[in-house]
This record gives structure tokens, C-alpha cells and sequence, in this order.
């Protein structure tokens, strides 16, 4: 799992578990690509009751990852 220092601190921050991060990728429930190329991945951490965003580049470095409480919404839409 390659990742930048900035995905470091916010998931030590947000107090998400890195297992949770490879596990959104690897089994994502949406995947969307961003105009700037980098994918956006989404699945729901039964362990903490909220779908979770994962941001990664086209080559899998993990870039952002944060619990995304508007995704469920927007789904329904």
C-alpha cells in the first residue's frame, strides 16, 4: 500500500483504519474518476457505520480517504 504523508495524518486524524482504506479499494460499492485523473472509491465500514471515500492516483497511491456522510443520499437521488 503506497500512500502520501498527507493520507498519513488524516486518517491518523480521522481515526481510520488503514485496513479499512485497502478494503474500500479492493471492494468498492461506487468507483468514480475525478477530472484530475485520481478515482474515487466507496464502500460502507460496517465497524464504524459509515460509507467511507477513498481518493487514490491512476497508479494506486492513496491519496485522501474520509468518511463521506452525503454518499448514501446522493445515491438515492
Amino acid at each position: 500500500m503506497r500512500t502520501t504523508e498527507y493520507f498519513e495524518k488524516k486518517i491518523r486524524d480521522r481515526g481510520i483504519r488503514r485496513e479499512w482504506c485497502q478494503r474500500t479499494v479492493d471492494e468498492p460499492v461506487a468507483t468514480e474518476i475525478q477530472d484530475d485523473g485520481r478515482i474515487r472509491h466507496w464502500a460502507y465500514v460496517e465497524e464504524a457505520e459509515h460509507f467511507l471515500r477513498v481518493i487514490t492516483e491512476p497508479d494506486g497511491t492513496f491519496v485522501n480517504a474520509f468518511f463521506d456522510r452525503t454518499f448514501e443520499r446522493r445515491r438515492t437521488r
